[in-house]
């Protein structure tokens, strides 16, 4: 288990405090780009031990009464149906999930904008759903030669061509779905809207990776250009920072890039450039709130090697080329880390080859590895699950908490009813039972109160799960990694 590395209290404190002085250098009226994922942030919580997945939103609410979010989604994206990868739905639905969100902590959903809209049915279909909803919906349309033609792009047939979003309160936070949503385009042309229309309003962006002011290998920056590994997104020292300070600072790849343009826009609309460099746009105050450097170096060193099983895992797939595994095998050796910091690794593969079966196994908080073997009445990430449970309860490992009587009949249902041609019990379906059983087995509730404390362990399975077992271990918190297997030879997994 992590051990804590992050201030996250210290962290909500400066992060909005930083804000409210952004706000106020430019005549209270910012538009703050948000990249990354304002509700979960797993990866966030995974490298920097301390962070809570929900410190962004809960920074906002502290500007709730100064803040308003705008959600760009691209209506290419709606036409193609993007799915969003951790939850398996649509951009266009997420957007309606986010919108509910935002409500439910008491935050102001000012509007929606579609980008790059060229007339697009599905996008079409789009707004007069929102509209429906009661959602004010704005387009905005592609422009000839963005993002380098600036004579056009700042101009009445660029930005001006595009819908005013309405906005009413100092702080609008623009967000999206997913990347390539269009969210700086937005700030922008709502830069030039307020100034044409004679308000000082400012623009700054907030990424929590790369942090700033760590070093270009650290390795919670190396973790964040392995999660960002299929983007083609790279670490690099900021040379515009450098230049016009003489500090040394991390930015990445595609805003080092875009920032003579960005200058050159921010000098048409607003007279001049507020900003000197990349780093100077971001108002990422993490860097400034880690309490122990070794703690979270130790816990992204985890993360690139998660990262890496998984672009195998997606490689076997079919989802990932070999281009994406040799540049998480460069990160590994930029990190100086291998598979073997993680102990599961070692004992789950032990066990399958001692059974020939699947097996599994999950680090403990206190340092101790529990495995779990494929049974005719389990799988093994079941088994392994299962065997975590009694461990942390103080149950001894021979003890049945779920009798075969009670196993037998589910397996009938499965295989006789539902088509499956697998009889053994999925995690999911083994928690169900667990709980069932608990009902009147003391054993069975003691076990199933230590769920909450599987969060945060490490996983590892020698086969790739299933949809039903990784999502399950996912929704407890387990950190799992599986080798680049298939339990079978067959073509078709589900």
């Amino acid at each position: 288990m992590d051990r804590i590395g992050f201030d996250n209290q210290k962290y909500l404190e400066l992060q909005s405090a930083h804000i409210r002085e952004r706000i106020g250098q430019f005549g209270n009226k910012l538009y703050l780009e948000f990249g990354g994922k304002l509700f979960d942030d797993h990866h966030a919580s995974r490298v920097l031990p301390g962070f809570e997945p929900d410190s962004k939103i809960r920074m906002l609410k502290e500007l709730r009464d100064s803040a308003e979010i705008v959600i760009a989604i691209c209506a290419s994206d709606i036409e193609k149906n993007k799915i969003r990868g951790d939850l398996g739905i649509t951009y266009d639905v997420d957007v309606l999930r986010l919108i509910d969100a935002f409500r439910g902590e008491g935050l102001l959903v000012g509007g929606v904008v579609v980008t790059q809209y060229a007339g697009q049915p599905a996008a079409d279909a789009f707004q007069r759903r929102m509209e429906k909803l009661g959602v004010k919906t704005y387009r905005h349309y592609p422009i000839a030669g963005y993002p380098h033609n600036t004579t056009l792009i700042v101009s009445d047939e660029g930005y001006g061509r595009n819908d005013y979003i309405e906005t009413s309160r100092p702080l609008v936070v623009v967000t999206a779905p997913g990347p390539g949503s269009g969210k700086m385009a937005v700030c922008l042309s709502q830069l030039y809207h307020e100034y044409k229309r004679g308000v000082k309003a400012g623009y700054a962006k907030f990424e929590t990776f790369p942090i700033w002011n760590l070093p270009l290998q650290h390795p919670v920056n190396l973790a964040y250009e392995a999660a960002t590994a299929d983007l083609g997104d790279v670490n690099m020292i900021d040379p515009f920072h450098l230049a016009a300070y003489g500090e040394t600072t991390v930015n990445y790849n595609r805003d080092v890039e875009i920032f003579p343009v960005l200058s050159a826009m921010f000098e048409k609309i607003m007279g001049e450039c507020p900003y000197k460099s990349p780093t100077d746009m971001g108002v990422n105050m993490a860097g400034n709130c880690i309490v122990d450097d070794e703690a979270v170096c130790a816990a992204a060193r985890q993360e690139i090697v998660r990262r890496y099983y998984t672009a195998l895992c997606d490689r076997r797939m079919g989802a990932a080329d070999d281009e994406l595994v040799n540049k998480l095998e460069l990160v590994m050796q930029q990190a100086h880390v291998d598979v073997s910091i993680r102990p599961v690794v070692a004992a789950a593969a032990q066990v399958a080859e001692a059974t020939g079966k699947p097996a599994g196994a999950i680090e403990l908080p206190d340092g101790e590895v529990v495995t779990g073997k494929t049974t005719d009445l389990m799988g093994a990430s079941s088994s392994t699950l299962l065997n975590a449970l009694k461990r942390l309860a103080g149950i001894d490992h021979e003890h049945h908490l779920i009798s075969r009587e009670a196993i037998e009949p589910i397996q009938a249902v499965k295989v006789n009813h539902l088509g499956s041609v697998n009889p053994r019990l999925h995690s999911d379906e083994t928690l169900i039972a667990l709980a069932i059983s608990a009902t009147t087995n003391p054993l069975a509730k003691r076990a199933l109160d230590q769920l909450s404390a599987l969060r945060g362990c490490e996983a590892h399975s020698t086969v790739i799960l299933s949809p039903a077992d990784t999502g399950t271990y996912s929704r407890l918190g387990l950190r799992l990694t599986c080798e680049p297997q298939y339990e079978t030879n067959k073509l078709y997994h589900k």
